[in-house]
């Protein structure tokens, strides 16, 4: 049976980023300066500052220089950011799970000998995949019951020179850390198949263009990003099989937890202090059981979430048969998003009207739950992927 346990490293990395984000996320992220614009910008000094804790080597082992904490401690880190601000731990999340892959599983000696010390030395040095494009197969939904093709269509294009080079030509849409990132994973197709490449964004031929966050809902940083002649040399290609090292392993579902307990401590405290009635609104039935919804709601999506992350961690877990085979991942996505949405909604209705007001963080929390509902592949294409498992589909 799983164990979900903490033992004395999680409990102190936990309360370390716990107190940091009382300290010094919160106070900025409520004021009614970031709250009241549509298009806030992005917190760039609170995550130069959350950086300086580790957090962007959180995944990468001790022996590297890193943290070595398993995917269950990276949820519990990313939660504890999002209570402060999701931005924050949207940024740092998507550093950390990349850095985690890319140098302890797909770079070589040499390649690793080249990046990480640079990596680890500068608080400011974010990693983005560049994997996704408008008109391409990597924008279409899941394709149930047909079996998965090999064929590319990718249409950023990556040409070889005599001299072994790669001259990048191409967009990648909506790409998370963009705006941020000092390098890309370019997925790129060749005559031969697709590769990934290493594109340092300092390279000549790329362009960054941030997406309009009043326009696009996102959560963090994201741009479209376009490769005109970027020349890259041989030595920066990597497993060309590797994409599928690169799956969401609950850690967003963890910022929405984070989210959605945010709005729930800020309802609660309002309740204790708002007098109607002759006492406080906590005390009256209608509310307290409205707050009692709410916190089920998060310890159901939490535990979920937590499940779906220690059997990433113990994958031994299914094949000796301790735990079901489904895709828990998705599970995690699909229950915890309407859960949390509404979570963060019915928090807000405790405030009343001003539930909905710019300068109050409720109006927030709201509108970044909502988001998760529909991020990445959705949950319509989530439940086909669990058909599809159930159905003993491959």
């Amino acid at each position: 049976m799983y164990n979900l346990n903490l033992n004395e490293e999680q409990i102190a990395i936990r309360d370390t980023v716990c107190d940091f984000v009382k300290n010094e996320i919160t106070p900025v992220a409520v004021h009614p300066d970031r709250l009241e614009p549509f298009d806030p910008p992005l917190p760039s000094e609170l995550i130069d500052k959350a950086a300086e804790l580790g957090l962007r080597a959180l995944s990468i082992s001790e022996e590297l220089g890193g943290a070595g904490a398993d995917i269950l401690t990276c949820c519990i880190v990313a939660e504890e950011l999002a209570v402060g601000d999701a931005d924050v731990a949207s940024v740092l999340a998507e550093t950390a799970s990349l850095a985690g892959v890319l140098f302890e599983k797909l770079l070589n000696k040499e390649q690793r000998e080249r990046l990480l010390p640079v990596f680890l030395e500068d608080n400011q040095y974010h990693i983005a995949l560049a994997n996704s494009e408008a008109k391409s197969d990597t924008w279409i939904g899941n394709n149930y019951h047909r079996s998965k093709t090999t064929s590319s269509q990718i249409n950023t294009k990556a040409i070889q020179d005599k001299n072994g080079n790669w001259l990048i030509n191409g967009t990648k849409t909506r790409i998370s850390n963009a705006t941020v990132a000092k390098l890309f994973v370019v997925q790129a197709d060749t005559e031969e198949g697709q590769i990934l490449l290493l594109v340092p964004t300092k390279s000549n031929g790329i362009k960054v263009n941030e997406v309009d966050r009043d326009g696009g809902w996102y959560i963090g940083s994201c741009g479209d990003v376009t490769f005109t002649d970027c020349m890259i040399p041989a030595e920066n290609i990597i497993d060309s099989n590797a994409m599928d090292v690169f799956q969401n392993i609950g850690i967003s579902c963890a910022i929405n937890v984070g989210v959605a307990r945010a709005a729930f401590e800020t309802a609660v405290e309002y309740s204790k202090i708002r007098i109607q009635g002759g006492g406080p609104i906590i005390e009256h039935q209608a509310i307290g059981a409205k707050l009692a919804e709410v916190a089920i709601g998060l310890e159901v999506a939490r535990t979920i979430i937590w499940r779906a992350a220690w059997t990433s961690d113990n994958k031994t877990s299914i094949s000796e048969g301790n735990l079901t085979g489904l895709p828990l991942n998705n599970i995690a996505h699909i229950s915890s998003a309407e859960m949390l949405y509404k979570a963060a909604k019915d928090s807000a209705e405790c405030f009343g009207a001003m539930g909905v007001m710019r300068d109050m963080p409720l109006q927030k929390f709201i509108h970044q739950t909502r988001m998760f509902l529909h991020r990445s592949s959705g949950n319509d294409d989530s439940k086909l992927q669990i058909a599809e498992a159930v159905a003993g589909f491959e």
